[in-house]
């Protein structure tokens, strides 16, 4: 997303074109799911699709299926392409899984006439393609929309959770600050105006944005992110699809008090690998963690809101190691 008074909508067409075609061509080849009882994946990543509620939801998973598992929740307005290279790296330990939600990446994409896209829907898919897989214990890697995704599935299962790592997913109230005034406008009334307003953060221009604003280096950051990202966007019934959860995210503030009770209670081990630079969910929304958790682990670095694309061999690196320390012998 970007801020709609600071950027307008890019034309970005042409170089649209090329990459519309193949991933919309990439979306349409869905293959068949694979039966978990089978041997573990291959060396590598597997790209899988499974059935979901009459959905096919298209997922990425390496690493042996007896070892721990690590679930990945992606941000908008992206998909499981950005655990790209983190899921090789983590691997050779763990097994790891990463999912695309309805409406984005590879996955189905019914219109908003025939699927509520909710936060709690959005939920509700991915706890039914777990319970699909046979995955009933997992560490969780919450960025941007997988926060409140992620949240929604510790507090109904909180048995089930062994870890959380948190890049830029935010729980606080502290951690919304002027960006989300085009939001809230919209969240208070959702008028053509207001929906207007916002389908500036669909552009080309605003996800191009997203990933070169509070970055180190521009040039180290791949094209191929924001043009893949603005080829899905730009399927037709798609911005509809982003409206709806750009207004439906006003059902996460009232449950950041449960998901910070949740933090209080059950103490699970949290890392916090937090782009500092980020203007959409910034430093004051990584702070407010250290209240609640005991065992935390916390790291801000000198990057913008998709901290993978400049520092994910750090990060990689700070998973490990504090998996590697806070899932336990015995659930191994």
């Amino acid at each position: 997303m970007l801020n709609a008074g600071k950027c307008a909508a890019g034309s970005g067409v042409a170089l649209l074109t090329a990459a519309s075609a193949l991933v919309i061509n990439m979306a349409a080849g869905s293959g068949k799911p694979r039966d978990r009882a089978a041997a573990s994946p291959p060396p590598g990543v597997a790209y899988r699709v499974a059935g979901v509620d009459g959905l096919d939801i298209a997922y990425r998973e390496a690493g042996p299926a007896e070892a721990p598992t690590i679930v990945l929740l992606h941000g908008f307005p992206t998909s499981s392409h950005m655990f790209r290279n983190l899921i090789p790296a983590l691997a050779d330990r763990y097994h790891v899984l990463a999912p695309d939600y309805p409406g984005f990446g590879a996955s189905s994409m019914p219109g908003v006439d025939e699927f509520a896209y909710t936060f709690d829907h959005l939920a509700d898919v991915v706890e039914q393609w777990l319970d699909g897989q046979g995955v009933n214990s997992y560490s969780l890697y919450l960025m941007d929309y997988g926060a409140p995704i992620g949240f929604r599935l510790a507090t109904r299962h909180p048995e089930r959770v062994q870890s959380l790592i948190i890049q830029n997913g935010n729980a606080y109230e502290e951690g919304l600050r002027e960006f989300w005034e085009p939001l809230r406008a919209y969240w208070a009334e959702p008028s053509a105006e207001h929906a207007s307003a916002l389908e500036a953060f669909l552009t080309l221009d605003a996800t191009k944005w997203q990933y070169t604003h509070g970055v180190r280096n521009v040039e180290s950051i791949s094209p191929d992110n924001w043009l893949i990202d603005a080829a899905l966007l730009a399927r037709p019934g798609n911005k509809a699809i982003q409206l709806a959860l750009f207004y439906d995210y006003r059902t996460n503030l009232p449950l950041y008090p449960r998901w910070q009770a949740y933090l209080r209670e059950r103490q699970p081990p949290v890392l916090i690998a937090w782009g500092k630079n980020d203007a959409i969910f910034p430093a004051e929304g990584a702070e407010p963690y250290k209240r609640d958790v005991k065992t935390l682990e916390y790291h801000l670095l000198d990057t913008g809101h998709f901290a993978l694309e400049e520092d994910g061999d750090a990060i990689a690196a700070l998973m490990l190691d504090f998996l590697d320390r806070h899932v336990s012998d015995a659930q191994r």
